[in-house]
C-alpha cells in the first residue's frame, strides 16, 4: 500500500517536471519568435525601448523624438564610440576581449563590457539590471543584431532609445532638453557631456557636468577628436 503511494507520487511528480519543461520550451521559442520578427520589423520602423514600455506600463511620460541618423550630429556619434564602444566598427556586435576582462572581475559584470550592439540589444529586449544571465542573453541578442543590421541602423537605433534622464529618450530629446537645440546642432563639448553622462543618466546633467562627469567628459572631447578612422562603418 505504501509502496504504491509512493509510486503514484512519484510519477505525479515526473508528469508535473514534464510539463514543466515542456512549458519552458514552449514559452523559449516563442520568445525566440517574437525576437525574429522583432528584430526584422524594427530594422525598419523605430522602435522602442523595454524602458519606454515599463514608464507607459505605469502611466509615466516619455519624451521620445526619433531622428535619422543624418540628423544627428557626428559629434555626438564620435564621442559616444569613443566613450562607450571604441573598436564599434572592427567586431561583430561583442568584444570578446572585453567580455573576458569583465568575467574575470570578482564584483561582477559591468558596463564596461557592454557594446553599443549589446546595449542595443538590452534597451529592446531585456531589463536594466545587472546580472549574469543578462550579460549572456545580451550576447547572442548582440551577434544576432549585429548580422542582421548594418553598423548605421544599430548606432542610429541605439542613438534613438538611449536613456538620458529620466524619462528622456534619444538623441533628439536630450538636445532639445539640456542644450535648446536639435541633436544635429550639437557642438564637440555638448556631445562629450552627452556621451560621459550614459553609464548615469538619471543623475548626471548633461547641461551642467561636475566632478567625475565633467572630467570623463573632457576626456571623451579630447579623443573623439582623431575618432574618425574608428567610424569608418558609419559613412
Amino acid at each position: 500500500m505504501k509502496r504504491g503511494a509512493g509510486t503514484s507520487r512519484g510519477s505525479f511528480v515526473r508528469r508535473a517536471l514534464g510539463r514543466v519543461a515542456r512549458l519552458a520550451v514552449v514559452l523559449a521559442l516563442a520568445w525566440a519568435a517574437l525576437l525574429i520578427v522583432l528584430i526584422g520589423l524594427w530594422s525598419v520602423v523605430p522602435p522602442v525601448s523595454t524602458l519606454m514600455l515599463g514608464r507607459w506600463a505605469t502611466l509615466r511620460g516619455v519624451d521620445r523624438d526619433w531622428v535619422p541618423l543624418e540628423r544627428i550630429s557626428r559629434n555626438l556619434v564620435a564621442a559616444v564610440v569613443t566613450a562607450e564602444d571604441a573598436r564599434f566598427c572592427r567586431h561583430g556586435g561583442v568584444d570578446w576581449d572585453a567580455i573576458g576582462t569583465v568575467l574575470g572581475d570578482e564584483d561582477g559584470p559591468s558596463r564596461g563590457a557592454s557594446t553599443i550592439a549589446m546595449q542595443t540589444a538590452k534597451n529592446l529586449f531585456l531589463w536594466p539590471s545587472r546580472s549574469y544571465v543578462r550579460k549572456g542573453l545580451e550576447a547572442p541578442l548582440a551577434l544576432a543584431l549585429g548580422a542582421v543590421w548594418p553598423r548605421r541602423r544599430i548606432m542610429e537605433v541605439y542613438l534613438n532609445v538611449a536613456e538620458w534622464g529620466e524619462g528622456v529618450f534619444g538623441a533628439e530629446a536630450a538636445a532639445q532638453r539640456y542644450f535648446r537645440k536639435s541633436a544635429q546642432a550639437l557642438t564637440p563639448r555638448e556631445a562629450a557631456a552627452l556621451a560621459a553622462a550614459l553609464p548615469n543618466p538619471v543623475l548626471r546633467n548633461p547641461a551642467r557636468p561636475a566632478g567625475r562627469h565633467a572630467a570623463l567628459a573632457r576626456i571623451v572631447e579630447r579623443r573623439a577628436r582623431g575618432a574618425a578612422p574608428w567610424l569608418d562603418c558609419l559613412p
